[in-house]
């Protein structure tokens, strides 16, 4: 046997038994995929010594659930994953979860998670990388310049948000994107014939890709040749690798291979095939060797980047200022002194409040990247005098996502994850339902996603019922580390962007289509989430008003019309409920205090999480049901979201 092949077995056995030794995991594409992986790893531009080398190649297994095999890599490549914790595989507070978690393991570039979503992210990886490298390479100064590798499996396949991120990467031909795709023809529930039969190669090349076939999986020469004729083309590059799930085992080629542990006779049985007679987790030296003698190349990779490097900043001050800059997670200062982003002077849509201040933060955030899912001139998120990133030109700051939402907001976890860039993402807010699982592992990596959402309510008016989101926002801020900001005017849409790029977790601008009254009232800060908009004159008020959004107009002028009938009111806007449960409890009752009962909320949406503020005395004014098709102004009235419903609701508690 080879010292490459005794490697791979390494892998193969590692995986076997970790998944084993936890009675829990998915042994059979580990296995069956190790050539394939080894041969990525050995010939990618990475430094296990420093994981976070900036210049590094990407890689994402978007098969999350064979991360054993990924686990196995990072150990035997030298990154700081020992033995120890590939035997706590799947346990409680170990550093080898069930599937691959960016930040929780050193080394995994992105938390994959369900099926489809790492090669979405991959595809933000290669367009973050080609326009970064298109803003800062100079001729002898390649300072971004790297692949991103995926490795994904017949599941992967099977997503929509795969097909939607293919079709986008062969739009942007992508070319330093490498996938190589695991067919071993087998899921959960046997082979994929039950479910899957076009002809791949030709979808992908209908999608603009450069498709290879290896017939053998086994043949690491002929992956590394696929490998290397990928790196010359000018399209984002597909290799289908024909492999068998567990392969050398009793169970090759079985279903029952897929997720649940060999058992150990069949164990004993493939280390009998590999002829490998080390114990469970030992690894022979001569192992060991082989794969150290690979680090010195690796390390050798990252100090001539950085002599080149060191020789670019020399060469080019400027535009190394510019690098420290776009790599800044600090906001300038110059921003936070501009008045003129919370300047407004006549009614406007929140949707055209975020428009104008994602145009003056392009003024001082030169990093910005995003676009919308083809509604842009609907969203007000285009970037003025900023081309659009496009083959023919990888500087534009637009994005052009085409009408693909999941795909979209995936692949802005990737830019986020490949650094350097601040994206943001645009839609209604109805698609949120498209793309929430990519939004959800924005939250789970604590990645700087903007997710623009607007058309926030019932305003959408005559659309009717299917665009007109109810619960949305009430499952948005249930997710948790996401923000959720939902702006009264245009000095609260400006603050809750400073907010939002201060914390940097994702988050949600929820804006309106239509038009809304500016206050005086209302605050640049809102880092509380909720203040006090107009209180009274002293002492405790009568009843609280609280809204959010475009509903603030209606307890403003419901305060007008209580305070003429001697009832004292306070006022109570709520851009972000996310904050104010961060506050310490004294600020909160400052705000809303226990002695005070009497309480209404609006909101034109589902009353879901506003009982918690009004408590079982106060009212809930919201829309528990689907809307209609009708002007906006109709419905809020139909459906009673207006003055008149809260000036109603308030007296019926303070009698």
């Amino acid at each position: 046997m080879t010292a490459q092949s005794r490697a791979i077995t390494a892998i193969r056995m590692l995986a076997a038994d970790s998944v084993q030794k936890a009675n829990s995991g998915h042994p059979g594409m580990p296995i069956g995929s190790a050539p394939m992986a080894y041969a990525i790893w050995k010939q990618m531009k990475h430094n296990p010594k420093d994981p976070a080398w900036q210049a590094r190649d990407r890689f994402v297994l978007s098969a999350g659930h064979a991360s054993m095999l990924e686990y196995a890599l990072l150990h035997l490549f030298g990154y700081p994953l020992g033995i120890e914790d590939l035997k706590a595989f799947r346990q409680w507070g170990s550093k080898t979860p069930g599937h691959p978690e960016y930040g929780h393991t050193v080394g995994v570039e992105a938390t994959s998670g369900p099926l489809g979503q790492g090669i979405a992210m991959a595809v933000g990886m290669a367009m973050a990388e080609s326009h970064l490298a298109a803003i800062f390479n100079r001729e002898g100064y390649p300072v971004v310049d790297n692949y991103t590798y995926v490795l994904m499996g017949d599941g992967c396949m099977m997503e929509g948000v795969q097909a939607e991120a293919a079709a986008l990467a062969g739009v942007m031909q992508l070319n330093k994107l490498i996938v190589l795709y695991d067919s071993n023809r087998i899921t959960i529930e046997g082979s994929t014939d039950i479910a899957l039969t076009e002809d791949v190669q030709k979808r992908y090349e209908a999608y603009g890709w450069d498709v290879q076939q290896v017939a053998d999986g086994e043949d690491v020469a002929a992956i590394e040749a696929a490998i290397a004729k990928a790196k010359t083309t000018s399209t984002p590059s597909l290799i289908i690798v024909h492999t068998n799930i567990a392969h050398g085992t009793p169970k090759e080629g079985k279903a029952s291979a897929h997720g649940e542990p060999l058992g150990a006779e069949n164990i004993a049985a493939m280390r009998e095939f590999y002829h490998w007679e080390a114990a469970p987790f030992e690894i022979p030296q001569d192992v060991r060797e082989h794969f150290a003698a690979m680090l010195p190349g690796f390390e050798k990779q990252e100090a001539d980047y950085n002599a080149m490097f060191q020789a670019y900043q020399a060469a080019y001050p400027e535009m190394y200022a510019q690098w420290q800059a776009y790599h800044s997670k600090e906001l300038p200062e110059a921003l936070l002194q501009d008045d003129s982003l919370f300047a407004a002077d006549k009614p406007t849509a929140t949707r055209a409040s975020s428009g104008t201040v994602l145009n003056k933060l392009n003024q001082y955030l030169p990093n910005l990247f995003g676009g919308s899912a083809d509604l842009a001139p609907s969203n007000k998120t285009e970037l003025k005098g900023e081309a659009f990133y496009a083959p023919g030109d990888r500087t534009g700051k637009n994005i052009h996502f085409g009408i693909r939402e999941f795909a979209m907001a995936a692949a802005c976890n990737g830019i986020a994850l490949y650094g350097g860039l601040r994206p943001y993402c645009a839609t209604f807010m109805v698609f949120a339902d498209y793309l929430k699982p990519a939004l959800r592992l924005s939250a789970l990596m604590k990645l700087p996603v903007i997710y623009v959402l607007t058309h926030d309510s019932i305003g959408v008016g005559e659309d009717g019922p299917t665009h007109q989101p109810i619960e949305h926002l009430a499952a948005l801020r249930a997710t948790p580390d996401t923000l959720v900001f939902r702006p009264a005017d245009t000095k609260e849409t400006a603050a809750c962007y400073i907010a939002a790029l201060r914390h940097g977790l994702p988050a949600v601008m929820a804006l309106t289509r239509q038009n809304l009254p500016q206050y005086a009232e209302t605050s640049r800060d809102v880092e509380r989430g909720a203040y006090i908009l107009r209180d009274t004159a002293a002492g405790l008020p009568d009843v609280i008003l609280m809204a959010s959004g475009s509903e603030v107009q209606c307890i403003m002028e419901a305060a007008d019309a209580l305070e003429k009938e001697d009832i004292s009111v306070r006022v109570v806007s709520v851009p972000c409920m996310d904050l104010f449960e961060q506050q310490d409890v004294e600020y909160q009752e400052s705000v809303l205090p226990r002695a005070v009962t009497a309480r209404v909320a609006v909101e034109a949406a589902s009353s879901f999480g506003w009982h918690k503020y009004t408590g079982l005395d106060g009212k809930v004014i919201a829309i528990d049901h689907f809307g209609a098709s009708a002007p906006a102004g109709t419905l809020f009235q139909e459906f009673g979201i207006n003055t008149q419903a809260v000036i109603d609701a308030a007296r019926s508690l303070v009698k």
